[in-house]
């Protein structure tokens, strides 16, 4: 494949339901390290690949490691070794989407910091793909909780890091104890010493496939990111663009759904938007893009592949909704503003586990992003105040306002009332219903400990507060005075209840639930309300208005190896009252 900008995921000889699943996610083409690394793991090749954090090395290696799964044989066939927990979790997440039309698949992150109950537990089910840190992963072989027989493909991902991190002796012991005939991909950013020894040793003839940086970004670009935070991000959005000064702009987003989902709810929200993307007929496209030379259309929102090599002039912001997953697509994505010298402005979503990604964003770019804040609600009354005046002030300087004086002298005189009563009256005719000045939510109070207690089941955090061991070695609750059973939380204002389909006799634990819901939405866990376990489901509350693509995605994500099925818990009605009386009368109707 020589010319890697035309290759698409049907060209790289991936299964039907890998190729469902990407087409589900609404992915358009691979990256260059996935044009190139696919076809020879595919093949059976050993990978020595060079690359940085942000070149979606990730799906390089997940999608050859799945499509040769056997889901049938419930044993490790695959392992990935990876530096950090948080990295970890990424990865197994990215095997979940990937091979979420493969039935009877499952993949098991395991780490440092995560109850070792839940481990074994999840082990004896067999998962086919382990992706862990090389001390826990060590743990689990040395007491052999963890057999690799069956062990086809190991993938060490970011091996300079673990180099760095001083587990480049673990990673080798772990290499020692692996079949010899299991096909091997190392990834790492930079190749030092140690690093080269390594591949020397355990990889067999490989392959060497390095992704140079493209990443010049131009100096006439402001760039600036924002911590996505409590805020929905669509209201953090419409807010940017309300107190943003903008000509022309894309947003960019990372699937064909999202394009056209975000593109409606702004044209909603009275914005001139529309979605670009590769289903779109080329006719269509060039349309949409006229419209927007033409200023009949202000915002465009777009994926990668369609914006490559777009220039119009009159585009001064480009906000990247989504993070992208390689730093040559951020390049790419802010390059369509600040062109042939101009100004332009580069806003950066981040959700908190993305911030890795930024810093490579920056690394790569050899540029600090500046972090903004969003603009308060007196920001965005002080701006509409003035923009409300500077309209009033443009309509009077048209000549075509006579007919209009005349008639709103008529009403005074008829009905006795002011110019500026009759312009207050018009005002809020022209404004609706929706109020003119907006205001901040109060934050929310931060909750009791106990609803989200021993969080340290995903991250490794029981240093916060009491660890479920040392619970359980409290008194005995038979102890205490008997109580009564205790009353749901009703639900806050701007909150939503739902229920998600595991709980107490799958070994669930808040924590579980916190980093699941907070490691996929990007929602600070002060922002997930209360959580209740029963035996076999749990209710969580979370704030209303999220993203229909966010719960698709919450749907297919495993917990203590249940899928979670998230649903909103609709309100039920409450029946009227009857007394006992008219309940009797009622009974005596009917029997007449």
């Amino acid at each position: 494949m020589s010319d890697e900008t035309n290759v698409t995921f049907r060209d790289l000889a991936l299964n039907d339901q890998l190729i469902a699943a990407i087409d589900a996610v609404g992915y358009e083409k691979p990256s260059p390290i996935q044009a190139r690394t696919i076809p020879l793991l595919l093949e059976g090749r050993d990978v020595l690949g060079q690359a940085q954090t942000g070149t979606g090395k990730t799906a390089a290696f997940a999608l050859p490691t799945i499509s040769n799964i056997d889901v049938n044989l419930k044993k490790p066939q695959a392992m990935i070794l990876a530096p950090t927990r948080e990295l970890a979790i990424q990865v197994a997440e990215a095997f979940q989407t990937y091979a979420s039309k493969l039935n009877g698949f499952q993949v098991l992150p395991i780490y440092g910091g995560q109850d070792y109950g839940i481990q074994l537990r999840s082990l004896k089910r067999g998962p086919q793909v382990i992706v862990g840190t090389p001390g826990r992963v060590m743990d689990h072989m040395r007491k052999g909780t963890l057999k690799l027989d069956a062990l086809r493909v190991l993938v060490l991902d970011e091996a300079d890091e673990m180099l760095r991190m001083g587990f480049i002796d673990d990673v080798e012991w772990i290499l020692e104890q692996t079949p010899k005939t299991r096909q091997i991909a190392l990834f790492s950013a930079t190749m030092p010493d140690a690093i080269r020894r390594i591949a020397t040793k355990y990889l067999n003839n490989p392959e060497q496939v390095t992704i140079k940086d493209k990443t010049a970004t131009a100096s006439t670009i402001r760039q600036r990111y924002w911590v996505v935070s409590g805020t929905h991000k669509l209201d953090a959005l419409t807010r940017m663009l309300e107190f943003e000064a903008f000509d022309g702009m894309i947003i960019f987003v990372r699937t064909k759904n999202a394009t056209i989902e975000l593109a409606e709810k702004l044209e909603a929200r009275g914005y001139a938007a529309s979605a670009l993307n590769g289903d779109i007929p080329q006719a269509q496209r060039e349309r949409t893009v006229e419209r927007l030379k033409s200023k009949k259309l202000d915002i465009l929102v777009a994926t990668d592949v369609v914006a490559r090599g777009l220039d119009v002039e009159r585009i001064s912001h480009v906000i990247n909704y989504d993070i992208p997953y390689d730093t040559e697509s951020y390049v790419h994505r802010i390059g369509r503003t600040g062109r042939a010298g101009r100004e332009g402005d580069a806003i950066l979503f981040v959700a908190p586990r993305e911030r890795r990604m930024l810093k490579a964003i920056e690394r790569a770019t050899k540029q600090r992003i500046e972090e903004m804040a969003l603009p308060s609600a007196d920001d965005i009354n002080v701006k509409r105040v003035q923009d409300f005046k500077n309209k009033i002030t443009e309509t009077l300087g048209r000549d075509d306002l006579q007919f209009f004086s005349q008639l709103i002298e008529q009403y005074q005189a008829e009905h006795e009332v002011s110019a500026t009563e009759v312009s207050a009256a018009l005002a809020q005719m022209l404004q609706g219903k929706e109020p003119f000045l907006v205001k901040d939510k109060p934050p929310r109070k931060e909750r009791p400990s106990r609803d989200r207690e021993d969080r340290g089941d995903r991250g490794g955090r029981e240093s916060r507060g009491r660890s479920t061991r040392e619970r359980g070695e409290r008194g005995e609750r038979s102890e205490r005075p008997a109580r009564g059973p205790r009353k749901t939380p009703q639900v806050e204002e701007g909150m939503d209840r739902f229920t998600i389909m595991v709980g107490k006799t799958h070994g669930v634990k808040p924590g579980n639930i916190v980093g699941a819901i907070a490691n996929e939405c990007g929602l600070e866990s002060e922002f997930i309300g209360h959580i209740g376990i029963s035996d076999d489901t749990t209710t969580v509350d979370l704030p209303s208005g999220m993203p229909k693509e966010v719960f698709e995605t919450l749907k297919r994500i495993r917990v203590c190896g249940q899928a979670l099925n998230i649903a909103k818990l609709e309100k039920k009605k409450k029946a009227p009252y009857k007394s006992k009386s008219s309940q009797s009368e009622s009974r005596k109707k009917k029997e007449d």
